[in-house]
């Protein structure tokens, strides 16, 4: 254990093998008191100060200088503590969801999950999801129950509400008396009340001993060590949730939380290894929790500073990392989730600079990082967040975990030509560190737009763009990608003549447009008799109609779908020319245009939104406000829905904010393109009016 009031040394952080560490990710609500009660345990273990900060008076989970700026917790930052010859590596994760990319990097780098509740709340819907998604893939899991010294603290309520969600496993094995001030185990009480008589069954059901129910029920008292480790062996095998009442500004309940790290949660070695992969997508196994194996370690978080550089904290799965090797870099987003994660495929060899072990914002030197363990290594250039290390002849992918797709947009734009400058350079570090930040720079609409998880996310990755790398930017109205087409046949006369001495320009073209049926692309036809329009310009009134088809006819959108038929025309023997005929189909497609033969259309996305059922009808209700046609819905187990419709883009900008706060954050929804349709004359007119 670290002297009292000492910064941590690499000497109590060092251990010698996998089965000393332990790697807990704490979740829960913003607000539910996670960062106050990792600065409680780090005190109660002697790592830090009761203030909570470190000898150089900084505080340890403070991993972000915007933190304070946001008033809340935006990041995920690693705290070890050394208790006991155990060392616990606390993830601390935000509790809010435009960060849930965070929390999904947390789960990764854990073998085991505490959820942080407030003993003056209850269990929301993203904290229940939390706890089913932990549940899938068979994650221990125990349940703090923090604040008892808030003045509304309900530690009966908060543990009924838990097991009404979570399920009749998630028991209190301690409870807390006068006030939160003490607390009362109940496997040591003398009294037999209905609260333990609850745990003692629960931990029996669960034992591997299947007399000890029997000898219960016959009336034979059961030794309470034979209770603990059967409860310690049923947590680690995600059968059952033990309850701990704690507080973090008295630290009543931090030995007690401590002592269920060391003993009940499972170390590295006995969590499923996960599957890798060579950097040509085949399998390659899964990675084991050797020291002495081939390396495979993960980037769970990537920070950058002006002046520091870039850190990479990192999970090792298998292999140590020390300093000054070369290691293997590899990136697969794109392999593993398609070309729109926005993480483009990379592979490199690299060397690595400083080693430590994160601890908050700061880094304990470190001579080397055992299979796991997680490390912050410095000066890898390239590595992104969610990244394999790997070594260097035997190289290995990890598919990265799954971060939910960033669906609220933000088109922004330089504030001046130092700022346009830098950005490109700015942004690529921005979505090195942060998986759920997606940056598009699109062609169409000519916008650069962030995709971000919601607002206060938008305000986190503005805020790094000025205060980290100085370029201010500006945010702009987001222009959807409208289209136009034909919705009648029409006849176009295009007349390109010009004369201002020496050879003149000569071209005449006569078409008819005809629409296509949706997604019936562009057809010339050529139905020139007599040599009206010479066979060597005939394409260039095709190229001069495509280049305006591109150039829109009405709002300046590209045309789609439809049959151009080149009927007529004249030409000049000496001032007829390529380009004039260019022109001319040109201004044939304008004047065909010009009887307002032309018809907007708007992009359609097909939307599948997944909320309580309960919420069922709200957002149906407010898919239908918003010009949507309901597809259906399908049930998602036993209490969640799936509701499907087509939506115009133009309805769907800020849908990811109004979604939220329509389901109080537990609605999601994802998004695909499905085609495009007419638009209303009447939003035809307002795009019209705000083009010209």
């Amino acid at each position: 254990m670290a002297e009292k009031g000492r910064k941590a040394t690499a000497h109590d952080l060092d251990v010698s093998d996998s089965s000393r560490i332990r790697n807990i990710v704490l979740v829960g609500p913003s607000q539910s008191g996670k960062t106050s009660l990792v600065e409680a345990l780090l005190a109660a273990s002697g790592a830090i100060g009761r203030a909570g900060s470190v000898v150089d008076g900084t505080t340890v989970c403070d991993s972000d200088k915007d933190e304070a700026a946001h008033g809340r917790s935006i990041s995920l930052a690693v705290a070890p503590v050394a208790y006991r010859g155990i060392k616990v590596n606390l993830i601390d994760t935000p509790g809010y969801a435009d960060f849930v990319g965070e929390v999904r990097a947390g789960l990764r780098a854990a073998d085991s999950a505490l959820f942080v509740m407030g003993a003056n709340e209850t269990v929301d819907d993203a904290t229940s999801q939390l706890w089913r998604e932990c549940g899938e893939v068979g994650m221990p899991r125990a349940v703090a129950v923090t604040k008892l010294d808030h003045a509304r603290a309900d530690f009966g309520g908060v543990l009924a509400a838990a097991r009404a969600a979570f399920g009749d496993r998630v028991l209190a094995v301690s409870v807390p008396l006068a006030g939160g001030a003490e607390l009362e185990s109940l496997l040591t009480v003398a009294s037999d009340d209905e609260r333990r008589a609850e745990l003692v069954e629960g931990i029996i059901e669960e034992s591997e001993d299947e007399t000890l129910m029997d000898r219960y029920v016959a009336g034979e008292k059961i030794d309470e060590d034979l209770l603990v480790v059967d409860l310690e062996k049923a947590v680690a095998r995600a059968t059952f949730f033990p309850v701990l009442p704690v507080c973090a500004a008295t630290g009543v309940g931090c030995g007690e939380l401590l002592d269920l790290f060391e003993r009940g949660f499972p170390a590295p070695s006995e969590h499923p290894p996960p599957e890798v992969f060579t950097p040509a997508g085949a399998a390659s196994g899964h990675a084991t929790c050797e020291a002495g194996g081939d390396l495979v370690a993960e980037v769970v978080k990537t920070t950058s500073d002006p002046y520091v550089g870039r850190v990479s904290v990192v999970r090792v799965f298998s292999g140590t990392l020390v300093p000054d090797s070369t290691v293997h870099v590899s990136g697969h987003f794109a392999s593993f989730f398609g070309d729109d994660a926005g993480h483009a495929d990379h592979d490199e060899d690299e060397r690595i600079g400083t080693l430590g072990y994160p601890f908050g914002a700061h880094q304990v030197p470190a001579g080397r990082v055992l299979a796991g363990d997680i490390g912050a290594v410095g000066r890898l250039s390239r590595a992104e967040t969610g990244d394999t290390l790997s070594t260097a002849d035997a190289p290995r992918v990890m598919k990265p975990w799954n971060v939910p797709e960033p669906l609220l947009p933000v088109a922004i734009e330089a504030a001046t030509k130092s700022d346009e400058d830098r950005l490109p350079q700015a942004l690529a570090r921005l979505a090195a560190e942060d998986p759920s930040l997606r940056v598009d720079n699109n062609a169409e609409t000519k916008q650069l737009v962030l995709w971000v998880m919601g607002e206060a996310h938008a305000d986190v990755a503005l805020g790094r763009l000025s205060g980290r790398f100085g370029v201010t930017v500006e945010q702009r109205e987001l222009v959807v990608p409208l289209r136009e087409t034909f919705g009648q046949r029409c006849t176009g006369h295009g007349r390109h003549v010009k004369q201002s001495g020496g050879h003149g320009q000569y071209a005449i073209c006569d078409i008819i447009v005809e629409p296509l049926p949706e997604g019936g692309g562009f057809e010339f036809v050529d139905q020139v008799v007599g040599g009206a329009v010479p066979r060597q310009f005939i394409p260039s009134v095709e190229k001069g109609v495509r280049t305006q088809m591109e150039r829109g006819v009405r709002n300046g959108y590209p045309v789609v779908d439809l049959r151009v038929t080149l009927v007529g025309g004249k030409a000049h023997s000496v001032d007829s020319s390529d380009m004039a005929f260019q022109n001319a189909g040109a201004l044939a497609l304008r004047e065909a245009a010009a009887d307002g033969a032309v018809t907007m259309l708007e992009p359609y996305d097909e939307v599948a939104v997944l909320v309580g059922d309960d919420l069922v009808g709200t957002v149906m209700s407010d898919l239908s406000a918003r010009h949507g046609r309901l597809l259906g819905t399908d049930k998602l187990g036993a209490d969640r829905t799936v509701v499907r419709a087509l939506v115009p883009q133009t309805e769907l900008g800020r849908y990811a904010i109004d979604l939220r706060s329509a389901t109080h954050g537990s609605g999601t929804f994802t998004r695909t393109f499905a085609h495009y349709e007419p638009m209303s004359e009447e939003l035809a007119r307002q795009v019209t009016a705000r083009r010209f």
